[in-house]
Parts: structure tokens; sequence; C-alpha cells
């Protein structure tokens, strides 16, 4: 790799630590290409990305971005997975590390916020944006449907009343 080659990836990179909502790191040495692949294919699919890159690169990127706090983590043969969503990179890693005893995830940055191996885990716990903008609309139309059922009650009220003295009358 030439110098100009190295310039594209730090630049790469850097752009990737400065967009990404967060960045985790693991260590995915004995993983088959496979593998590699199929944790790619599940990171595209909850639109997150995988990125493997040469530490000495990826610690030239990080210098004076947010998430600096994760140089420590790059050390032997690691993978970065990251995604705009908070959340997103960190779903498809914790369930990429359940099926796979090989992926070991180290830790990684959620924006400044530097994420221990309990971290990561946390995140991937919590809602993915698209589940808590779910959430509020329907917490927003919940309260139209309660109004749209108390204005029909009392008319259903009535039509129920209504055919009960019919049903006596006859």
């Amino acid at each position: 790799m030439d110098r100009a080659q190295k310039e594209k990836v730090v630049e790469e990179l850097g752009q990737i630590f400065e967009s990404s909502g967060v960045v985790v790191v693991a260590h995915y040495t004995g993983l088959t290409v496979a593998e590699m692949q199929s944790l790619r294919a599940k990171a595209r699919e909850a639109d997150a990305s995988v990125r493997v890159a040469k530490n000495r690169l990826a610690k030239i990127a990080l210098d004076g971005k947010p998430c600096e706090s994760i140089a420590d983590l790059l050390s032997g043969m690691t993978v970065l997975t990251f995604s705009e969503d908070p959340v997103a990179a960190a779903k498809v890693a914790e369930d990429f590390a359940k099926e796979n005893s090989k992926f070991e995830i180290l830790g990684g940055a959620m924006g400044e916020n530097a994420l221990d191996r309990a971290g990561v885990t946390d995140v991937s716990k919590m809602p993915s944006r698209e589940e808590l903008i779910a959430t509020i609309a329907g917490m927003l139309g919940a309260p139209a449907s309660n109004i749209a059922g108390a204005i029909g009650a009392p008319a259903s009220n009535i039509a129920s009343i209504l055919s009960t003295i019919e049903d006596k009358a006859a």
C-alpha cells in the first residue's frame, strides 16, 4: 500500500469515526471468510457496516475525533462495526458474537462516550431509532383513538338500548 492509498484509508476512517452513532471494536481471529461475509450481510441488513483496517491507520484517523478513546482497543486483528443509528452496529455485533465464539467484542464508542464490553451489550439492548419512532407514533395515535371511541360510545349505547327494547317488544 503506497502513501496515497494510506492517506485515502485514513480519510475514509476519519469520516467513519466522525459520522457514526456507534463504533464497536472486536477481535476476529479465527473467523472464516464465510463467517466474515455473514457478519457483513447482517450488518448491511441493519444499515450498519463492517470494516477491517490496519490499527496504525485507524489510530491516525482517530486523532481529534469524538471517539478517540477507542484507540487503546486497536491491537491485534480488529474489526470495526459501525452505524449512524446509535444502536444498529451494537445489535449486529452482539448477535454475531452469540453465534461465533471467535468474534470477541472489546468495546467501542458512542459519540464521545467510551464503551466497555458491558456498555456495548447495554447499547445493543436499547430500542432502535425505528422502534422508538413507532412507539412514539403509537402514543400519539392513542389519544385520538380514545377520543373517537368516547364520541362513538353514546351512539353505540343508544343503539344497544333500542335493540334490547325492540327484542322485548317482539
